[in-house]
């Protein structure tokens, strides 16, 4: 089921030709498929007590609150990552540069695709944040936040931590598919045989070790920036540039601020990545598609 190198597009995979706009396309829809804590970090004491007082205080709803913005917003980015990085690999690697370094590529694709689909997720992660970090609630629903952030700040007000979601997302995107695309190359050269040669659920397998060791260095390279989005996010005050505000949170909470929930930051995305490309490649085998890597 490999994915061979061609000139133009590739050969058909099941009814999807390979690298065609269906090909894109799917590759998009298959990316469709501990905010409190970094902005008030004395507010709980543990993890555990956090959840404790979450569902002893607001409920199950208290839990899930803000799942709508985080739903839409991390659709849109999943289908713009996964998509556009098919595509610029694609473009990049067989295009543009053919001799290139692979990991080079896969640094160049996923920075690319990234930087796109941050655009999407901007307005909807701000509205997730200030609903989920301030008490009480700044809203009870993604509508709500929306038009509340508008009607006092603008479109810009949605777009205010554009620039440290960057800071965030794109190294934290290009560690998870150059990482991932490495490791699972170095799998199947540790296994001693070609990817072709293992089944689909074997190679599906292969997604889910490679997606969790990728979880693990873009858990550690993101966290930084991804405390000050939620800081930003909560406590930029009206007027205040984005460098004012980045200096006056760090001036508060120091270099070690930055790592606060570090630990269970690396539980969580290691397994998540880890299931997203179990999904991702799931879906993609499901339509006679090649898995990711490994070719």
């Amino acid at each position: 089921m490999a994915a061979t190198k061609t000139e133009g597009r590739g050969p058909s995979k099941g009814n999807i030709e390979l690298f065609s706009p269906t090909y894109f396309a799917a590759c998009g829809l298959g990316g469709i498929v501990k905010c409190r804590r970094q902005v008030a970090p004395k507010l709980y004491t543990s993890n555990l007590a956090a959840w404790r007082s979450i569902f002893a205080n607001e409920g199950l709803r208290g839990v899930f609150f803000g799942w709508a913005p985080t739903l839409v917003g991390y659709s849109c980015q999943g289908a713009g990552k996964y998509g556009f990085y098919e595509v610029f690999k694609y473009y990049y690697g067989e295009k543009l540069f053919p001799n290139a370094n692979k990991t080079v590529v896969y640094l160049g694709a996923s920075a690319s695709a990234e930087f796109l689909a941050d655009i999407a997720l901007c307005p909807f992660e701000a509205v997730k944040v200030r609903m989920q970090t301030t008490l009480p609630p700044y809203a009870s629903s993604l509508r709500e936040g929306w038009t509340k952030v508008t009607a006092k700040e603008g479109m810009a007000g949605l777009y205010k931590g554009l620039y440290p979601l960057w800071g965030r997302q794109i190294p934290y995107t290009m560690v998870k598919f150059a990482t991932f695309e490495t490791t699972v190359n170095q799998i199947y050269k540790t296994l001693g045989k070609p990817k072709e040669s293992y089944n689909a659920l074997q190679q599906t397998g292969v997604s889910f070790l490679g997606g969790y060791i990728a979880g693990i260095g873009c858990a550690v390279i993101s966290h930084p920036a991804d405390v000050m989005v939620s800081k930003l996010n909560a406590d930029r005050q009206p007027g205040e540039s984005g460098g004012q505000a980045m200096s006056r949170i760090y001036g508060n909470i120091g270099f070690r601020g930055l790592w606060n929930g570090l630990p269970v930051r690396i539980a969580m995305i290691g397994t998540l990545t880890a299931f997203q490309w179990l999904i991702y490649d799931s879906f993609k085998v499901s339509l006679g598609l090649p898995t990711t890597g490994g070719h």
